[in-house]
């Protein structure tokens, strides 16, 4: 008998004018298969919910109040655009300013979220989903396609398990050990694992999924430094030139 994958009817850009490589289809419908499933500290349901929290953000209109003042901090209010979900205020505020605002976040903003009971834990699995939709449906804004439905959660209940050798004081959140780390994403253990993988650290399966995201959207880990290396009819050079203007134009900080 064979079993029914509910995600493989999806991403299907066979009616698309431009052709989509075969390994982001298979990415994608990973990215949302991670997104379903029960995490680390968020259910099947949260996971989805923070989903959603993350395109509605975009039409929120207390995130467009806040993006147009010169501080954020100089609106008041609390209540964003969001729906009915199971999702507590301080994650609808954390996805909401995220999405929306993120060159502007402060470690101070960051300690108000724990004062008011969110913990640095689903602080970082509720950014690793929000992270992988927004990169998911960028790639749809660019080809003027309409975004792909969310999944269904799934049942069952978080794992709960936090990692060992988790270092303080190096970022506003936790982070794994740089060695310990490398030895699980596959990296040399010799030089510093870069920031940019160890953010989501805390919450290990979050950089396994962002990385399988990033493998098929930008490189993979081992083509780095191969800096020959080319990838669908563009060199490195284009590659690069690409990838550091969108990360100015997005006022990425890492």
């Amino acid at each position: 008998m064979t079993s029914f994958d509910p995600l493989e009817d999806t991403f299907d850009y066979t009616a698309t004018p431009d052709p989509v490589r075969p390994d982001l289809v298979s990415a994608y419908r990973g990215a949302w298969a991670h997104i379903a499933q029960p995490g680390t500290w968020l259910t099947g349901a949260e996971r989805v919910a923070v989903a959603e929290e993350t395109r509605r953000a975009r039409d929120c209109a207390l995130c467009r109040e806040r993006k147009a003042a010169l501080s954020p901090f100089a609106v008041s209010g609390t209540d964003h655009d969001c729906g009915d979900g199971p999702l507590p205020k301080a994650i609808v505020d954390e996805i909401h300013r995220v999405t929306t605002d993120a060159a502007r976040l402060t470690e101070t903003w960051y300690q108000s979220l724990l004062a008011d009971g969110l913990t640095a834990e689903a602080y970082v699995e509720a950014l690793g989903v929000a992270v992988v939709v927004i990169s998911v449906d960028r790639f749809h804004h660019a080809l003027g396609l309409p975004l792909e439905p969310l999944p269904e959660p799934r049942a069952g209940e978080p794992t709960c398990e936090r990692p060992e050798s988790v270092v303080d004081g190096e970022a506003w959140v936790p982070m794994q050990d740089s060695r310990r780390l490398a030895r699980q994403v596959g990296l040399p253990a010799g030089p510093p694992v870069p920031y940019v993988l160890r953010a989501l650290s805390l919450v290990p399966s979050e950089v396994h999924a962002w990385s399988e995201l990033s493998d098929a959207q930008y490189l993979p880990r081992d083509q780095m430094t191969r800096f020959g290396d080319g990838r669908a009819g563009i060199d490195r050079a284009q590659i690069e030139l690409v990838a550091g203007r969108v990360s100015a134009l997005n006022e990425c900080f890492y």
